[in-house]
C-alpha cells in the first residue's frame, strides 16, 4: 500500500504528533511487531555485560545528560 504524507508541508510539531500516533498504535499490539534478530543478540550481549560487571548502568536522567554532552562535544569544532 502506497502512502503519501505531505511531510514537506508539515511543521516539526505536526510530524512529532504523527510519529507519536504511529508509535501509540504500534505499541498497542506489540505481538504483531517482530523485532529483528540483532535486537535479541544485543540484549543478550548487554545481559552478559551486566552479569560480568562490565556494564555502565545509568538512571534515565543521567543517561540523557550524558547523551546531550556527547552530542555537544561532537558539534563543537
Amino acid at each position: 500500500m502506497a502512502m503519501n504524507l505531505p511531510l514537506s508541508r508539515m511543521s516539526l510539531q505536526e510530524k512529532l504528533v504523527a510519529m507519536e500516533l504511529l508509535w501509540a498504535d504500534l505499541s498497542a499490539t506489540p505481538d504483531q511487531v517482530e523485532s529483528p534478530a540483532w535486537h535479541s543478540e544485543e540484549l543478550q550481549r548487554r545481559r552478559e555485560q551486566v552479569q560480568q560487571g562490565s556494564a555502565k548502568l545509568l538512571n534515565w536522567d543521567d543517561a540523557i545528560a550524558e547523551l546531550k554532552t556527547e552530542r555537544h562535544e561532537h558539534q563543537t569544532p
